[in-house]
């Protein structure tokens, strides 16, 4: 059986006025490695994404790749026929792309270059810097477009040291932290931080990784780019402005990786940063290994939470999945089988109700639920 998102998750449309993009993820749409494409085509507060980039997928409607649903951006085949398209060429080139390498290769280099050429600017979450490149920097220059390096940090005399203000944050602080990395946890929040502002919650999402930044978080940072001294005085003077501007009720903090993860310290940096109150795990049940490292079984969830409520001072009160290669009775039989076994709420942020998701905040946090309307007689 196909799958599609739920009828009351549709992506976001933003207004018309908003610069408009074109997302290059040559071979990897609807793929791990290109996240950021997907995230960018479910979700932008930024941007009007017009097309995207990926020849192997020449001629498809990209919601209906990622999410079974047609949204009216199609996938072109190369840079040229994303122009050629539109009556006027987008205004931005964004590599949508998360490689494990983060960086550039020749053929990309390629595009990045043709898009300068055809008076594009260029958005980039790469960890190689491409307004640092000669090439690349000189050639944006002569054209007059700017490059936008989002895991660019700020010098780190401008960074701030952990210091424990974020316990006085008033707002329930809850991580949507996951057992991999690129397995759903920045779509999950997003919908989760949408289900809770539409009943009335106000809630407010920190991204934590290059996507989230360039979909328009208010309030967010590049983790993986900051240095491991300024981690969590970093997140957390985010979480703390966010409370200070925007008085919500619940702060919602995008993990990154998995703390299990040998590879990845992000979560461990996440969970002392944040202190967060409680955790939502996202798993894939059908992923078998983690990702990019096929010698590497994924964790057992059980054990995963059992690590995230050793490590830090919280509780897990649900678990998201992430449905990539299951059936809709796999993942309805997925759902059953780890609330059963976990004793806690389970969804799937996609393929169910908003207000199942929202159900996950709302049990371990009745005070949140909205007072019922009294009718006057």
């Amino acid at each position: 059986m196909e799958l599609s998102i739920c009828p009351d998750n549709p992506p976001k449309i933003i207004s018309y006025d908003a610069p408009t993009a074109t997302v290059y993820c040559e071979g990897n749409f609807g793929k791990t490695d290109g996240k950021t494409a997907n995230g960018l085509v479910r979700f932008s507060q930024v941007f009007r994404v017009l097309s995207v980039i990926d020849s192997t997928l020449e001629g498809r409607d990209s919601g209906e790749v990622l999410d079974g649903i047609d949204n009216g951006i199609p996938v072109h085949g190369d840079l040229s026929a994303a122009i050629a398209h539109e009556a006027v060429a987008p205004d931005t080139l964004i590599y949508g792309m998360a490689p494990s390498s983060g960086t550039l290769s020749t053929a990309d280099r390629g595009v990045v270059l043709d898009a300068i050429s055809s008076g594009m600017n260029i958005v980039s979450g790469l960890h190689e810097y491409l307004g640092d490149d000669l090439e690349i920097g000189s050639a944006a220059q002569f054209g007059c477009v700017t490059i936008r390096d989002i895991r660019k940090p700020q010098p780190s005399k401008n960074m701030r040291l952990f210091d424990g203000c974020v316990a006085d944050v008033e707002a329930i602080r809850i991580a949507v932290l996951g057992t991999d990395c690129a397995i759903g946890k920045r779509t999950t929040a997003t919908l989760l931080a949408n289900a809770l502002n539409e009943r009335g919650i106000k809630t407010v999402l920190v991204g934590t990784g290059q996507t989230g930044v360039m979909q328009g978080a208010k309030y967010g940072i590049a983790l993986d780019a900051v240095p491991p001294q300024f981690c969590c005085g970093e997140l957390e003077r985010v979480i703390v402005a966010a409370s200070e501007k925007e008085q919500p009720d619940v702060i919602l903090i995008e993990g990154q990786g998995a703390l299990s993860h040998p590879a990845f310290c992000t979560s461990a940096f996440i969970l002392r940063g944040s202190q967060p109150h409680a955790v939502i795990l996202q798993h894939a049940p059908k992923r078998t290994h983690r990702c990019d490292f096929p010698n590497m079984p994924m964790p057992d969830p059980r054990l995963e939470i059992k690590l995230i409520e050793a490590f830090a001072k919280t509780k897990v009160i649900g678990v998201t999945l992430n449905h990539e290669g299951m059936t809709n009775t796999e993942v309805e039989t997925a759902i059953r089988g780890f609330s059963r076994n976990f004793c806690l709420p389970v969804t799937d942020a996609l393929l169910r109700p908003a207000a199942h998701l929202a159900e996950l905040v709302l049990s371990a946090y009745p005070q949140l639920r909205p007072l019922p309307r009294v009718v006057a007689e």
